[in-house]
């Protein structure tokens, strides 16, 4: 039976920082992925993702600063430029669920410049949004974009590139702990590793379930829009930060990036279905919803060009889970809850560190996989 160092199950942005970690410290690694490199089936694809490091707990703040300096570790190792600058505002209505006083404490908690802005002064920087008198909000210029399925690539490239073994279209069938590592059951034979990292989103209980450790999910279908504006000028990264918009119901968008056109979508559309079940067909209703409340926000955007669809798999509060599971310690569970692209190269080194030292110099003790197994 082959023997590696560490196999990393699951090829998505996680897995792929995680092999490209693990190989770029020498470690003999094995990765597979169900299906082929860069699929449109899971989490990890499309042109961009949202980097901040504005959120509402200094857990979060930290780990987002950490982050930033692998994102730029990453371009300088790679030579690739993934990450465009834009700064970022996040609106919050005063009379919603979250506070703007939550954001400015860790932000000021966490050295992170930022500002606390009046709906005139949005106004007056940005006159592209219209946003109502009720409405606060945060800027921080250090928000932008993560090239997507560049990301994934560059990963998988390096990764390859420093000796990872990269295996695709070979689907893994059962992770089998026993004392001595864990043996690795795929369709196309079995491998031994001292640990395995468990990247596979969705797809996660099917393989921690035998274990009796399986993580609560909610599985959904989620879906972004493309709008094609009269005059993308005004939209573009150097005149338009990312926005978010946090409320009962989340929104967020990207100025022109790549192509004429801006990128917006609903947050968590509860849209539920496994990937069984998956239909890749927009919903209708979703698609009316978010052009009604994008042409409020920014009446210049445009009609629809097109929508695409991808998948959430949400733990209970959106924490993150990054750790071994308590009774099989060989066993290292990733998963993001669906706001994990902007960590993507932290995390990938995070869980490296975790399989070769059996520990980290992030402290992600809350998101161990303890109080989610059930």
């Amino acid at each position: 039976m082959e023997s590696f160092e560490v196999a990393v199950v699951g090829m998505g942005a996680l897995g792929s920082a995680a092999a490209y970690h693990l190989a770029r410290r020498g470690a003999r690694v094995v990765a597979f992925e169900q299906y082929e490199l860069g699929h449109v089936r899971g989490a990890s694809h499309d042109t961009s993702r949202i980097v901040r490091t504005s959120y509402g707990a200094p857990e979060y703040v930290r780990l987002a600063q950490s982050a930033y300096r692998d994102w730029e570790d990453l371009q300088q190792e790679s030579g690739e430029r993934l990450l465009t600058i834009t700064g970022g505002v996040i609106f919050i209505p005063t009379d919603g669920p979250y506070s703007a006083s939550d954001f400015t404490a860790a932000l000021t908690e966490c050295d992170v410049p930022h500002e606390l802005l009046s709906p005139a002064e949005v106004h007056a920087r940005w006159p592209q949004f219209t946003i109502p008198d009720n409405v606060e909000t945060i800027y921080t210029p250090d928000s932008g974009i993560a090239h997507a399925s560049r990301t994934v690539a560059t990963l998988q490239l390096r990764a390859r590139a420093l000796g990872a073994d990269i295996r695709d279209r070979t689907a893994v069938e059962a992770i089998v702990p026993d004392g001595d590592g864990v043996i690795v059951r795929t369709a196309n034979g079995e491998v031994r590793a001292a640990k395995v990292i468990v990247a596979a989103d969705a797809w996660t209980n099917a393989l921690l379930e035998p274990l009796g450790a399986a993580i609560p999910l909610d599985i959904m279908q989620e879906q972004v829009t493309y709008f094609r504006p009269e005059d993308p000028t005004p939209l573009g990264a150097d005149t338009l930060p990312v926005w978010i918009w946090e409320d009962d119901e989340c929104y967020y968008g990207f100025p022109t990036f790549g192509e004429p056109t801006i990128k917006a979508a609903r947050d968590v559309s509860d849209n539920r279905m496994t990937p069984e079940q998956r239909t890749f067909v927009p919903s209708p209703e979703l698609t009316a919803q978010l052009d009604g409340f994008v042409h409020g926000l920014l009446p210049g955007a445009g009609a629809q060009l097109r929508t695409v669809t991808c998948q959430y798999a949400l733990t209970p509060d959106r924490r993150f889970v990054l750790g071994p599971l308590p009774e099989h310690p060989d066993v290292i569970v990733a998963l993001a809850a669906g706001h994990g692209f902007k960590f993507t190269p932290a995390f990938g080194r995070i869980l490296s560190e975790l399989a070769l030292d059996g520990a980290t110099s992030d402290d992600v003790s809350q998101f161990s996989a303890a109080a989610l197994t059930r």
